[in-house]
């Protein structure tokens, strides 16, 4: 379940994730919208796999270009160079410059202990079927140094480029998610 709510200038997006009572996935981000871009100011996420869970929490000090990435109760706290975006607000800005028609494929993700350069590459359209229905999308694809893993984003232009399937491998194993309804 993913969740947009505006309040005022200010966004909060929320994603539910679980898969048949094994792993769950909990995340949130906050944000604004300034001349065309998006501005993060928190993040959190929680993950569980068999019982096992990690939390990662982002704070976003924009003015003085820091950010404070806590995982696993561990504070780091990073420089950034240019705008730095948590996993939510990231894919957020990919939507706001597919919007404006300004997609640039580069940017940077705040990790556990490291600001990391992230490249995404625009591989084409299709028609692609999912549950919520047949949509004309576009294919992003993020760029990976490690061959095992691959990351596919299906955003429908009709939909605000909001994703219509999102795919996953890492060491062979895949995790999709497709859209089922909109609301």
């Amino acid at each position: 379940t993913r969740t947009l709510i505006k309040n005022g200038d200010d966004y909060h997006y929320h994603v539910k994730a679980s898969a048949a009572g094994v792993a769950s996935v909990n995340q949130s981000a906050s944000f604004s919208l300034s001349n065309g871009r998006i501005v993060p100011s928190s993040s959190n996420m929680s993950v569980r796999v068999l019982g096992v869970g990690r939390t990662h929490n982002i704070k976003f000090n924009n003015s003085a270009k820091s950010v404070v990435s806590t995982y696993k109760g561990k504070s780091t706290t990073l420089r950034m160079n240019g705008q730095a975006y948590d996993d939510l607000s990231l894919e957020t800005q990919i939507r706001q410059e597919l919007i404006n028609g300004k997609f640039s494929g580069n940017y940077h993700l705040v990790k556990k202990n490291e600001i990391e350069a992230t490249r995404f590459r625009r591989s084409g359209s299709s028609k692609i079927t999912v549950p919520a229905g047949t949509y004309d999308a576009i294919r992003i694809d993020r760029v990976h140094d490690d061959k095992g893993r691959a990351t596919s984003f299906w955003l429908a232009p009709s939909l605000n480029y909001l994703p219509v399937k999102v795919s996953q491998t890492n060491d062979g194993k895949v995790i999709s998610m497709e859209l089922t309804k909109v609301n």
